[in-house]
């Protein structure tokens, strides 16, 4: 058999195994993100509540804030809007996932086995994991990043029409053309800066506290990989990722949800870090946890339904656990 034929009969794994992980982690993250967007949508609610920006501008509308509380954002979001609202801005969310996962996955996989290296025992030194983590992240939100703005913005749509503002967008594909010839090439990664920061913090705490917790787990308890194993590791990687990722998260809902001029400046900050300073002297230190609880209990169970997931589809497909 030559060379060529030889490789024709290999799985489709084996012949294009980037290709292949790209596909089933972007399966796994379509799973996982409706499963869990209602909840991205009450902390992307919450965090542009009370903004102290918005209040220095003058372009409040002098009206009490309609939400405290986790769940009662929630609850509103349903009685005044309608239940399916909870899923406003699924769309571009599962996009943006797709993209930002797929590169993700890829690019730590490609770094901790290629470029950085496990060590003799196999074990991956926490060290590089962090590197590896961060890396990924950032490579993989930078190229999401459009499909992120077009999620924040159309996930405020819903409030804008109870405070009697006129709705900006009719869909998804009507988003990414408007913000395309308001702002230019340049208007899609509007707030990339906060977000790849954001996306490097969630994933030293996700990809990073995973691969670590369940490799440590393997090593060092009777522990086998399988569900129970996945499961503890994808719970600690939740609450780390959460509690890294809120305050950038914070920053970049808000840079993304500002009103901008013609040439798609941002009117209320100047940057990422000017962002930060408003919220904190305006609002004090907390106000960068805003959102904290539906994050986390966003992001763990997003996180089990995920490596869930995505180890399965892996072990049913012929490839290799993560």
């Amino acid at each position: 058999m030559s060379p060529a034929e030889e490789e024709k009969s290999l799985p489709l794994p084996e012949r294009w195994p980037r290709a292949s992980k790209f596909a089933l982690s972007a399966c796994a993250a379509a799973v996982a993100e409706l499963v869990t967007f209602p909840l991205d949508l009450t902390k992307t609610r919450l965090q542009v509540q009370g903004e102290a920006a918005v209040h220095r501008s003058g372009a409040a509308t002098g009206q009490a804030v309609p939400y405290r509380g986790m769940l009662r954002t929630a609850a509103g979001i349903v009685q005044e809007e309608g239940l399916r609202k909870l899923w406003q801005g699924a769309t571009p969310a599962v996009y943006r996932h797709i993209v930002y996962s797929g590169v993700r996955m890829v690019a730590y996989e490609h770094l901790r086995d290629s470029v950085l290296g496990r060590s003799e025992d196999e074990s991956f030194p926490f060290w590089k994991a962090v590197v590896g983590g961060m890396s990924a992240g950032a490579i993989g939100q930078f190229f999401a990043s459009p499909t992120d703005l077009v999620k924040v913005q159309m996930q405020m749509e819903g409030k804008r029409k109870l405070e009697g503002k006129p709705l900006r967008f009719r869909g998804v594909h009507h988003a990414f053309m408007k913000i395309l010839s308001e702002g230019g090439v340049r208007g899609l990664w509007a707030g990339w800066v906060p977000n790849v920061q954001r996306a490097a913090l969630v994933n030293m705490g996700d990809l990073t506290t995973y691969d670590t917790v369940k490799h440590f787990l393997l090593l060092n308890t009777p522990l086998v990989d399988n569900c129970v194993t996945h499961s503890i590791a994808s719970c600690c990687s939740g609450l780390v990722a959460a509690v890294l990722g809120t305050p950038a998260d914070v920053v970049k809902t808000r840079i993304m949800n500002q009103p901008r001029d013609k040439q798609g400046r941002g009117l209320l900050y100047k940057s990422s870090v000017d962002c930060l300073i408003q919220a904190v002297q305006g609002e004090g230190f907390m106000s960068l946890y805003k959102g904290f609880i539906p994050t986390w209990m966003r992001m763990a169970p997003w996180s089990l339904v995920f490596w869930l997931t995505y180890e399965q589809i892996r072990r049913i497909c012929g490839v290799s656990s993560f």
